[in-house]
């Protein structure tokens, strides 16, 4: 069978010793991304209140954008007419878009617009409410949903997904894969697995067809997507039948996974043995994604359990809240506290917007209401998750990890969030 010119290749420089963790760098046709990598989210082709160049300042390697919603506004034939999201949204570097399976499966197998991590607190009745108010139905095909913009229906199939990451033109795209919560069943589960490994199936036929039928056009890795929520023989298994699938596509000659996302509901308690399960069972070659955690344990949870790049919309949205990550833990500069606080937010840390503006400053903006304070406290929290999982990444590869973890981890969690 014939050889295909890669679309990414992945090298790894370094391992943590008696883990999964390692360090490498991931290269793609619009630049390399040193691992392990926060990825910010930037979910309409923008992160929210942030310029590309102010991403690029506080030191993002890549950024990950939505399918559902770029499908839904403009098109992604707009994105593609324009050169892809790259030119597009003026970042001309790596970029990452999901399925769109996480927004369509939202709408009907999510609980309040959020997954769910845990069924504490939850009723028997507000589970039965959550299913009867789904606005999605899943077939054996695909799925139909309503859109958020204007109710209008739409359905979403793995081919449309391919089709539409296709022409938004990303680096890596991930499979269009069913999207399970803790409050569905063992047996729902168990069939969603396996209709998420023949739908990732037709995605590698697709984007096979695809990438041949766009010849001349940067060449897009896809992913596949492990689900399983909380079963490890449900996880274990679906990774295996990626691989296999991976294998029988490069069999036949056809384009195969160029990497691996990690999905669905994680109970954060149980993070890192769950990502463990199924970083055993996928080939140590190939990068791994984890999608949507957010706070650092989770970080150092994932890194030690192999996960090479993370996203997560949780600095964008703390942000534009008034909450900011500092090196003692969380502050909220709403808090009447902050009002003659003319400190940096982190003078220890540092960083573009602690030098420059102060917590009473940034306090009035919120208070006012004024969108700049959106912006201060966005750019520093990117840039505190970025320079924290850069630091991982350079104490993997000096040895210092374990050190570094204990001390940074001691003080961040030594008082509570205020």
């Amino acid at each position: 069978m014939p050889e295909h010119t890669p679309d990414t290749t992945f090298e790894i420089a370094a391992r943590l010793a008696g883990t999964g963790g390692r360090a490498g760098v991931i290269r793609t046709p619009h630049g390399d991304i040193a691992t392990p990598a926060f990825i910010p989210v930037a979910t309409k082709a923008t992160v929210k209140t942030l310029t590309p160049e102010q991403v690029r300042q506080v030191g993002a390697q890549a950024i990950l954008s939505n399918a559902y919603h770029l499908y839904l506004q403009p098109g992604p034939e707009i994105v593609d007419e324009a050169g892809g999201l790259a030119v597009f949204e003026n970042w001309h570097g790596p970029t990452y878009t999901d399925s769109g399976g996480f927004q369509v499966m939202s709408l009907g197998a999510g609980f309040r617009k959020v997954l769910a991590m845990s069924l504490d607190g939850y009723s028997e009745a507000e589970v039965r409410a959550a299913h009867k108010e789904r606005l999605a139905r899943v077939d054996e095909d695909g799925v139909d949903f309503k859109s958020v913009i204007d109710g209008s229906a739409h359905r979403f199939t793995p081919e449309v997904s391919m089709q539409i990451q296709h022409q938004l033109g990303a680096d890596i795209m991930f499979a269009f894969d069913e999207l399970t919560t803790l409050i569905d069943t063992r047996n729902y589960q168990e069939r969603s697995v396996e209709r998420t490994h023949r739908w990732a199936k037709r995605c590698l036929d697709e984007h096979d067809r695809l990438t041949r039928a766009r010849a001349g056009k940067p060449l897009q890795s896809l992913w596949g997507v492990v689900q399983g929520a909380q079963y490890e023989d449900l996880r274990r298994a679906a990774a295996r039948g990626l691989v296999g699938l991976d294998a029988q596509a490069r069999a036949e000659g056809k384009r195969g996974f160029g990497g691996f996302g990690i999905g669905g509901a994680l109970e954060k308690e149980n993070l890192g043995t769950i990502v463990g399960w199924v970083t055993a069972e996928l080939p140590e070659e190939k990068p791994r994604h984890l999608l949507g955690i957010s706070e650092p344990d989770d970080i150092f949870a994932a890194v030690e359990a192999g996960v090479d790049t993370f996203d997560c919309v949780a600095p964008t949205r703390l942000g534009r809240r008034g909450g900011v990550y500092t090196l003692d833990g969380r502050l909220n500069l709403t808090a009447a506290r902050f009002t003659r606080d003319f400190s940096g937010v982190d003078e220890e840390f540092g960083g573009y917007v602690s030098e420059n503006y102060t917590r009473a400053y940034i306090h009035h903006l919120l208070k006012a209401k004024e969108f700049l304070a959106g912006t201060l406290c966005t750019m520093h929290n990117l840039e505190f998750m970025l320079r924290l999982v850069d630091t991982i990444r350079a104490r993997i590869a000096d040895g210092t990890y374990w050190q570094f973890k204990e001390e940074f981890m001691g003080r961040y969690y030594a008082t509570a969030t205020s």
